[in-house]
């Protein structure tokens, strides 16, 4: 059992839309991501999201309506619905909380999937 900072283990990396493991809850991971632009549509068949902002905004674009998440906010994203994150200004910091089985792009497989996030 260890503490995280969330300031520290974000400095830890430097690269975008690739989530870090920082921790496990049973069959769910806290991950760490760092957003800058916009990432790519996608679903996930059988996993929600959670999706706290650290730092930064967040816009999550869903085909109905987008919904800007600020520092202290967090949304989730039910399983089934498609959505497409963009990190607002520079950068964003993201906590998520998602099943160990999420893989970042869900349904779309690209350059920019990660099959097994680092830890932190």
């Amino acid at each position: 059992m260890e503490k995280i900072n969330l300031a520290q283990a974000f400095a830890t990396f430097s690269d975008y839309w690739s989530p870090r493991v920082a921790g496990d809850i049973n069959t769910a991971q806290i991950k760490l991501a760092k957003f800058k632009g916009v990432f790519d549509w996608h679903h996930h068949e059988h996993e929600d999201e959670l999706f706290l902002v650290v730092s930064g905004t967040l816009r999550m674009h869903f085909r109905d309506r987008d919904i800007d998440i600020e520092a202290g906010e967090f949304i989730i994203v039910p399983h089934g619905v498609e959505h497409c994150p963009e990190a607002l200004g520079d950068e964003c910091h993201v906590v998520l909380l998602e099943p160990n089985t999420t893989l970042n792009t869900g349904n779309v497989t690209n350059d920019r999937t990660v099959r097994a996030p680092s830890r932190i």
